[in-house]
């Protein structure tokens, strides 16, 4: 379960937009707003002995006191949370529009930057899963996508 907390969070990044997919049932402007560093197509191939990088670029529609990731990966069909990245806070990685730190609270109608950095450890298992990342307040969701990734 760890490796998969750590391979999720690694397949976002840095780099131009990834073409993700809308949660379903959800309505998010997407595009230009989620980066997987290095992910050129999909799936998104998280290559072993390398740090993969995510960057969500976000505008929450109410105040928000602590945003909190909720990440899962579907493997053979079962929803596995992503341990050590589920549920975890990030106000401590979070930046404004113009790259300066920001902090909780945040505020309704400001756009914010989530950046974070994983490691894809050489001993994880050659597989391929889809990955659901949301970032919420209070179980509601404030952004939401999943994309397909394999391990190689």
């Amino acid at each position: 379960m760890f490796f998969l907390s750590v391979v999720v969070c690694s397949m976002l990044a840095v780099a131009a937009a990834t073409d993700v997919q809308q949660c379903s049932g959800k309505s998010y402007d997407l595009k230009n707003h989620v980066q997987l560093s290095p992910c050129k197509k999909s799936p998104c191939r998280l290559k072993k002995g390398t740090d993969q990088h995510i960057t969500i670029s976000f505008t929450p529609g109410d105040d928000v006191d602590v945003p909190t990731n909720h990440v899962t990966a579907t493997i053979a069909g079962l929803e596995l949370p992503f341990v050590g990245v589920d549920g975890v806070g990030i106000c401590d990685k979070l930046e404004n529009e113009a790259g300066e730190k920001a902090s909780c609270p945040l505020k309704a109608g400001t756009t914010y930057v989530y950046k974070d950095s994983f490691p894809i450890l050489s001993f994880y298992p050659s597989i391929e899963v889809k990955v659901h990342w949301a970032l919420q307040h209070k179980n509601k969701d404030i952004i939401c996508f999943e994309v397909p990734a394999k391990i190689v």
